[in-house]
């Protein structure tokens, strides 16, 4: 399975986009909190539709909480600062890619946790330290490792 893990979302409106995503694609979605929003907040409601009850959904307390769950599990940071590109990797089965706050990314201390494991998503008309926004990289990203499974099945 897939998972798309928000660590802190901010933004309501992401979060009710990528939650549509995930439903569509058989993906699980996992937030961290604190988040900027109430899970009842209109804006998340209207941005995920009638898509909710449909929604594979944990919601983590802290990072430590999440990590402790899945700690032998293949988690990959998605993240601006990373030299590899998030396609030159091929991703396992059960895969879960971590993507930091809107407005600040993940801590220091989560980069060098996962020094092996981030990737991220070529921008070669990059400014400096900006990024895509976060519902638009959580698809590309998710649908590359559809894409993979798809095509392995294929072969």
């Amino acid at each position: 399975m897939i998972h798309l893990v928000l660590f802190e979302p901010r933004i309501p409106q992401n979060t009710g986009n990528i939650s549509r995503s995930c439903v569509l694609t058989g993906a699980k979605l996992h937030l961290i909190e604190p988040l900027g929003f109430s899970l009842a907040e209109s804006h998340l409601k209207r941005s995920g539709l009638d898509y909710w009850p449909h929604l594979l959904l944990e919601v983590h307390p802290s990072l430590n909480d999440f990590l402790s769950a899945y700690v032998n599990e293949s988690i990959y940071l998605v993240t601006s600062k990373a030299e590899k590109s998030f396609w030159e990797e091929q991703y396992p089965e059960d895969v879960f890619f971590l993507f930091g706050r809107e407005d600040s990314g993940v801590p220091m201390s989560i980069h060098e946790r996962f020094i092996d494991h981030r990737i991220k998503i070529p921008m070669p008309g990059a400014m400096n330290d900006r990024s895509l926004n976060l519902s638009n990289s959580a698809s590309i990203v998710l649908y590359e490792a559809l894409r993979q499974r798809i095509g392995n099945r294929e072969r």
